[in-house]
């Protein structure tokens, strides 16, 4: 197995190479952002994310370092210092070039780089930009075509514009917390980073929109994707609830089903199920699978609206009959009614489960200096354009003095801030040797 100590992939691989319906036209290669190229300033887990998705669909990214490296390059597994392992799907499919910003030159190495550019992506808060001399007229003044994306948590219009947050403080900031708090008892945080992630997609999105709009009018624009609006948005879809007509009170917030104390996993005679009777149809029959008939035709269930109204007397008195049968017992009983209802699993059976290996989402790769690593799969498919992996993750500043054209160690095939040249080497997925 060979690799070309610079990461890059001689031929692309799908993310993952799941099964797919073969298409009747050929296939494009590169991913349907091919042609884009993306700045990435941006640490941690939203602005990388984002990034990430560019990466997996074709834009040439460039993720932008200080001195110091992303601190995801820190955090533990890591076999190499700078190389912990979310780096190593975050930060894959993009070459990295270090830069102090706070030098002269290097920021003008950077803004030489914009003026190549697409898009910028960056969560460092306006104030440090508006510092470093970076904020959009600045950008602009040397590329008026860019979409220039700033990710921070609150708007740069606000009060609270310079101040620091994390995905734990936007989930306080917008209801997250109040909302495990009115189920558990307890202001939990959601064990897991939704608001970094959300917001990364909606980086995506809003850059994406911005694009269109640029190659309709040859107009460049900033888009501000706070972090606290986002999750605002995000989260009034369903508990706006009683409280979208007018007038309302503060009570009316909350969608009263996910909300009530009772919705938990149905115990079965060997294991958890989530077992989850939507219609009319659904509930008649998992009452009469359960031997029910009484709360069959109870009048309280036996709409969605009476359902609502008493959901914790609905939840309870589901979850008192299910620890009758097995798990396998319910699973062919509710596919027979077309019941939505599936197994509890733990990350890792879920990760491995034959339908997540059958679709390749989590699958083992070989890095060029780290190894085996299992690589996350890109979730969506597309007939013509897959996403592909065509380089792992670099180095922190691997690839500065190729990207600047810098005399040291200038890459064949590189012209000034120029696109990289055709890749070498070989990658290994699942144990199969793609050239």
């Amino acid at each position: 197995m060979k690799h070309d100590n610079t990461g890059s992939i001689a031929s692309s691989t799908s993310i993952p190479p799941g099964p797919r319906e073969p298409s009747t036209h050929p296939v494009a290669k590169g991913g349907p952002l091919q042609g884009l190229r993306v700045i990435e300033l941006a640490t941690v887990i939203m602005g990388p994310y984002a990034g990430q998705q560019f990466g997996d669909l074709g834009a040439d990214v460039i993720k932008v370092e200080a001195p110091g490296g992303d601190p995801t390059r820190q955090f533990e597994p890591k076999r190499h210092p700078g190389m912990g392992g979310p780096t190593l799907n975050l930060n894959r499919n993009k070459r990295s070039v270090t830069l102090d910003l706070k030098d002269a030159s290097d920021r003008d190495s950077l803004l030489a780089l914009l003026e190549t550019a697409d898009a910028f992506i960056t969560n460092v808060r306006p104030g440090a930009l508006a510092r470093l001399s970076l904020g959009w007229a600045d950008v602009a003044a040397v590329n008026p075509r860019l979409v220039y994306a700033t990710a921070q948590g609150f708007r740069s219009d606000s009060a609270m514009r310079d101040n620091a947050a994390y995905d734990d403080i936007i989930q306080a900031a917008t209801g997250l917390v109040w909302l495990n708090e009115q189920v558990s008892g307890q202001p939990n945080y959601i064990p897991s980073v939704v608001a970094d992630k959300v917001c990364g997609l909606m980086m995506v999105q809003s850059v994406l929109a911005a694009l269109h709009y640029r190659d309709r009018t040859g107009r460049g624009q900033h888009v501000e994707i706070p972090m606290a609006d986002t999750m605002i948005a995000f989260n009034l879809v369903e508990h706006l609830a009683g409280a979208t007509l007018d007038p309302s009170h503060e009570s009316d917030f909350g969608y009263r089903r996910v909300l009530s104390r009772e919705r938990k996993a149905c115990r079965t005679s060997d294991g958890w199920m989530c077992i989850l009777p939507y219609n009319d149809a659904n509930w008649r029959d998992f009452f009469e699978f359960a031997g029910d008939p009484e709360a069959a035709t109870d009048p309280r269930f036996t709409t969605m609206a009476g359902r609502i109204a008493n959901s914790d007397a609905l939840y309870a008195r589901m979850r008192s009959l299910t620890a009758q049968f097995s798990t396998a017992e319910w699973q062919r009983l509710c596919d027979d009614a077309s019941i939505p209802a599936h197994p509890v699993y733990s990350l890792a059976e879920s990760a491995t489960s034959r339908y997540a290996q059958d679709g390749g989402l989590l699958t083992f790769a070989e890095h060029p200096t780290e190894g085996p690593y299992q690589l996350i799969g890109h979730p969506v498919r597309y007939s013509e354009t897959p996403a592909q992996l065509r380089r792992h993750c670099p180095a922190q500043g691997q690839h500065t003095e190729s990207v600047l054209d810098r005399p040291s160690q200038r890459s064949p095939g590189m012209t000034t801030v120029g696109r990289p040249p055709t890749p070498t080497g070989h990658i290994t997925v699942n144990g199969d040797a793609l050239s």
